[in-house]
């Protein structure tokens, strides 16, 4: 699923009820196309959560599919509607990878791998900014400023306790050891970093050097999990676009990949002593 088509979670909610109910009704989606009078392309899509379900497309198909108990015809609607509304992170503008930004707000839990960077969610401001900037060609002073702000908004998340975002975060050794910004920014981080370790809902584990090769090398990757049993993702950001993974087959894969990880990586006790370490080489 690409980014640009930028499917929302509540979206993806109307989609899955939407399919759903299609299955339960005995039509295909070839079927709905050509009763409606419309391409099999848009049911495709409003199924995935790709676009938006307007109040005659909603009327039409609860029609077509029989559905006339009006609980669940107000539930879609609700859905649809809460669907059309644009997140918080709008207000600052085109913001690239949008579609991870609403996963996450709408996650109890994230489970992450990262090779060369401090996760996101972790990040001090000061290392956050020297990120953005040397890491994105061309980045005016606007758009890095509207991004660290987009950053620090999303960290909320894993102070406000309303609900307290879960994150069980594996990092690989070189994302202590590659200086980013400057020695001083580092310490500045890793202190941060030893610190949000020992919070109960915070998991950091460290993939030493020696650990040798391992599933992480093909790069980072988020899977997120949601309340209320709705399936989970997993994220792969890209330069310039992501991608989102709902296949069961690739959720377990990664889901495997993540649990495999933890084994290899160092226990978090451990990980805290690593750490430590680490900020007394850019102390000194």
């Amino acid at each position: 699923m690409a980014a640009n088509n930028n499917p929302t979670v509540t979206g993806r909610r109307l989609g899955t009820e939407l399919r759903r109910l299609r299955k339960e009704s005995g039509l295909t989606g070839t079927q709905v196309a050509s009763r409606l009078l419309i391409s099999q392309a848009k049911v495709s899509h409003m199924e995935t959560g790709r676009r938006a379900v307007s109040p005659r497309d909603l009327r039409d198909l609860c029609t077509l599919y029989g559905i006339t108990d009006e609980h669940v015809v107000d539930s879609l609607r609700e859905l649809a509607l809460r669907s059309s509304r644009q997140g918080w992170w709008h207000t600052y503008g085109d913001i690239p990878h949008s579609v991870y930004i609403d996963l996450e707000t709408h996650a109890d839990s994230v489970h992450t791998y990262d090779s060369m960077v401090i996760p996101a969610l972790l990040q001090t401001p000061a290392y956050a900014a020297a990120v953005i900037e040397e890491t994105i060609p061309l980045v005016t002073v606007g758009q890095a400023a509207a991004r660290l702000k987009v950053r620090l908004r999303r960290q909320h998340r894993i102070y406000d306790p309303t609900p307290r975002l879960r994150v069980e975060a594996v990092l690989d050794e070189s994302a202590l050891r590659r200086v980013v910004g400057s020695r001083e920014i580092m310490r500045e981080q890793l202190e941060h970093l030893h610190a949000l370790s020992t919070e109960p809902h915070i998991l950091v584990q460290v993939l030493p050097h020696t650990a040798g090769a391992h599933p992480g090398m093909t790069g980072p990757f988020s899977l997120l999990r949601f309340p209320g049993g709705r399936e989970p993702v997993v994220y792969l950001q890209k330069f310039t676009s992501d991608l989102c993974l709902e296949r069961a087959s690739d959720v377990q894969q990664y889901g495997a990949v993540h649990a495999h990880l933890r084994a290899r990586a160092l226990a978090p006790d451990h990980s805290r002593h690593l750490i430590a370490d680490a900020v007394k080489v850019y102390t000194s």
